[in-house]
């Protein structure tokens, strides 16, 4: 069954205490969905249209259980208070295996 991928590419942080108390609350829900977080932040190289900014990658093991993971209560409260406190791009995608 292919793995699912939350990606997301944080174009402006404008509250940073919004995302803190986002990260409080979505790593939990995230654990909770079975998710495993393999990238945030760190060093970005953008090519192309890319834009060289925050980036997070979360691996799931089915794109499923990450399209869950997403709607669940627990992490619909992050969002809640990351609220517009950052613009970003989210996603998410199926692995191709």
């Amino acid at each position: 069954m292919p793995k699912g991928y939350w990606v997301s590419v944080y174009r402006t942080i404008s509250d940073p205490e919004k995302l803190a108390a986002y990260n409080q609350l979505a790593a939990p829900a995230v654990q909770a969905g079975g998710g495993r977080t393999i990238v945030r932040g760190g060093r970005v190289v953008a090519y192309d249209a890319g834009i060289a900014e925050r980036t997070v990658l979360v691996e799931f093991d089915s794109f499923e259980q990450a399209v869950a993971a997403h709607e669940s209560a627990a992490y619909q409260e992050a969002l809640a208070a990351l609220a517009d406190g950052v613009e970003r791009d989210f996603r998410i995608v199926e692995g191709i295996d």
